[in-house]
């Protein structure tokens, strides 16, 4: 998507150990027309799969799956990175390590929100290698669920998580999918 790549560019930042920041239009400040368009697209290439649902992982990704199920007319729900007190019901949970804190969590699902009968497209704003995709789509098998798609707004391809998805057969459309990076500017695929 031309519209993202050309804002990567000009607002995007390289920092070391092959972060992007891209805080002051996609994931901290937001750029709401952006996101309106970002949107858009991912129902254009989604749009005759029959998804039921959207979901996605808190919090960056919420803002971005929220435009999708706005178009598409669905629901969205997003996995919490921690089980709270309001969540009631049994739960679905799956273990995510995060690229950009170092970490790992447990992500949760309330079971009522996701179940064999859906179809979901699975969106979010960055993937690296892939790891939170991999704890939503746990959440999905457990559920019994369908996966129509994954849709990620910035893919570093050459950290390999959408190619892996690729290779396993997920459809993983990425709207802006960077080759490589450095101080020295951004390279698209």
């Amino acid at each position: 998507m031309k519209l993202l790549e050309d804002r990567i560019l000009k607002d995007g930042q390289v920092r070391a150990g092959n972060i992007l920041k891209v805080d002051n239009f996609l994931n901290h400040q937001i750029d709401a027309q952006l996101l309106d368009e970002i949107g858009r697209e991912f129902v254009r290439l989604y749009k005759d799969e029959g998804i039921t649902k959207v979901l996605t992982i808190e919090a960056s990704g919420i803002a971005i799956a929220i435009m999708v199920a706005y178009h598409l007319g669905v629901p969205l729900v997003f996995a919490k990175k921690a089980k709270s007190k309001n969540i009631d019901g049994e739960v679905y949970t799956s273990q995510v390590e995060s690229f950009t804190y170092k970490r790992t969590y447990d992500i949760t699902v309330a079971q009522k929100f996701i179940t064999p009968q859906d179809k979901l497209l699975i969106i979010d704003d960055f993937m690296a290698s892939g790891k939170a995709m991999y704890g939503l789509l746990d959440i999905c098998a457990k559920a019994g669920a369908k996966v129509a798609g994954i849709g990620i707004c910035i893919e570093k391809g050459f950290q390999g998580g959408g190619d892996a998805l690729r290779a396993k057969g997920y459809r993983v459309e990425s709207l802006a999918i960077i080759e490589s990076m450095s101080e020295d500017g951004i390279v698209f695929r």
